[in-house]
């Protein structure tokens, strides 16, 4: 990787911990925290509503966190406008628009319309997060590439860290994710996908586990597989929870993270419960029980990733390039 530029290196100290480790906090979702909150009809739960329960998992949680993720349209603005992080705390923002239309070979991203990564920077953002479904052995994937390429250059010119997060999907007509059979193709295709997005410019890659560990539970196979993906991305890469229950997760950060992980980006994994809880007892689930979930991530995180710095050069300035900067 070429040397960082300035805004970058800073937005990623700002999103990592003091050991050069991201123990983030995700609220970005959208449809499916909707469905957490109204699993018969999440179409009918209001904007409000989510944004409400969005700050009040920030106002609960963020200060555990390294850095929280957020998106533009319920949370990224109405927690700046709130206060609602805590002042040393930085956020990625999302690119993405929601939805995807059409079979497995038309998953095709698009970008939140009004919204980019000179919008993110100008309110503050530390970073941005783009979600891209994928596979490298479909013809999608060289229009979603497209994309990426894209977006490294928006990020580029304006020094904004991008965080990729390619999720894995089932070819048309094959096994779906949770499968036997898909668990069976997993590895291969969060690797490949990793090496292909890697070199194409992303600043940190958002990744799967490359394993599906309901179906493998060696944990000698976990740490092989996580060793691989390291070698895989030539940037650093944390470890996304999707949606597996806590217990699960918070192996395989322990796994990731002894194999060259740089941290996690933890969600449903973390708040599901307290999400899917009544108003009432919300509050005092995530004090109690979600509080100490995040502290023991960031603790495993902490003490077995590797620093984010490992795998970018740092810039090194001299007394006059402020002049050409």
């Amino acid at each position: 990787m070429g040397e960082l530029s300035a805004g970058k290196a800073r937005g990623l100290t700002a999103l990592a911990n003091d050991a050069g480790v991201f123990t983030i906090l995700a609220v970005d979702h959208r449809d499916s925290m909707r469905v957490v909150l109204d699993a018969a009809a999440p179409a009918r739960v209001p904007a409000d509503r989510l944004t409400e329960v969005k700050l009040l998992l920030l106002r609960h949680l963020a200060d555990l966190a390294s850095g929280v993720l957020l998106d533009p349209e319920y949370s990224a603005l109405q927690a700046v406008g709130t206060r609602a992080l805590p002042s040393g705390t930085g956020f990625i923002c999302a690119l993405e628009a929601q939805g995807y239309l059409g079979g497995p070979e038309a998953r095709i991203t698009t970008l939140l319309e009004g919204w980019g990564v000179a919008k993110a920077k100008r309110m503050g953002a530390s970073g941005v997060k783009l979600l891209l479904p994928y596979r490298p052995d479909t013809p999608a994937a060289e229009v979603q590439d497209g994309l990426v390429a894209a977006v490294v250059a928006d990020c580029e010119e304006a020094e904004v860290p991008l965080f990729l997060e390619p999720i894995a999907y089932a070819s048309e007509g094959t096994a779906p994710p949770g499968t036997a059979e898909f668990a069976g193709e997993r590895r291969r295709i969060v690797c490949d996908s990793a090496r292909r997005l890697g070199a194409l410019g992303p600043d940190v890659l958002k990744l799967q586990f490359p394993l599906d560990t309901a179906h493998d539970t060696d944990p000698a196979a976990w740490r092989d597989a996580c060793l691989e993906l390291t070698e895989a991305a030539v940037v650093p890469w944390a470890l996304l929870s999707g949606g597996d229950p806590y217990e699960a997760f918070r192996e395989q950060v322990r796994a990731a993270c002894a194999a060259g992980a740089s941290g996690f980006l933890v969600g449903r994994a973390l708040w599901n419960d307290a999400v899917a809880a009544d108003d009432d007892r919300r509050a005092v689930i995530l004090d109690t029980e979600v509080r100490p979930r995040l502290a023991e991530l960031g603790t495993i995180a902490t003490e077995l990733g590797t620093d984010w710095a490992a795998r970018h050069s740092l810039p090194n300035f001299g007394e006059g390039d402020y002049r050409t900067y």
